[in-house]
């Protein structure tokens, strides 16, 4: 256990400050590497987790056009970061800072890494804030 716990009154989802959630996936968005963290955060055993798509953990409160943006940014300059809020296999949730990159190896295949870190609760408030409102105007 990495000292992942819950909120039982917000349904929120903590885990520690120096901590990074691992997951690759392939060109098709397929989860293929997800380390514990990532597994116990999202309430999901790794053979749960493996072959799934990524957005799995996507949560509704997500505006379309942060996606938009991962995918612009990652195709134009291989790499995005931002703040995204994540859902749990118990319908709960939890923030992350993530970085995600289009990786290519020697035979050319693709697949896309996300290293995420923990946000400040700042950061959290005042992405929920702007998250809010992109949402209500989509």
């Amino acid at each position: 256990m990495n000292n992942v716990y819950k909120d039982e009154a917000t349904s929120e989802w903590f885990y520690p400050d120096n901590a990074y959630i691992l997951s690759e996936t392939d060109e098709n968005g397929l989860i293929i590497y997800a380390n514990e963290l990532f597994c116990e955060v999202a309430g999901y055993t790794h053979e749960e987790l493996i072959g799934e798509p990524h957005n799995i953990v996507r949560h509704p409160d997500m505006p379309r056009v942060a996606f938009k943006g991962l995918w612009d940014d990652i195709q134009s300059k291989g790499f995005w970061t931002g703040y995204v809020k994540n859902i749990s296999k118990d319908r709960g949730y939890y923030w992350v800072y993530a970085t995600a990159m289009r990786l290519k190896d020697s035979s050319g295949k693709v697949t896309y890494l996300s290293v995420r870190t923990k946000p400040s609760r700042e950061d959290v408030k005042n992405y929920t804030d702007l998250y809010a409102e992109i949402k209500a105007g989509e």
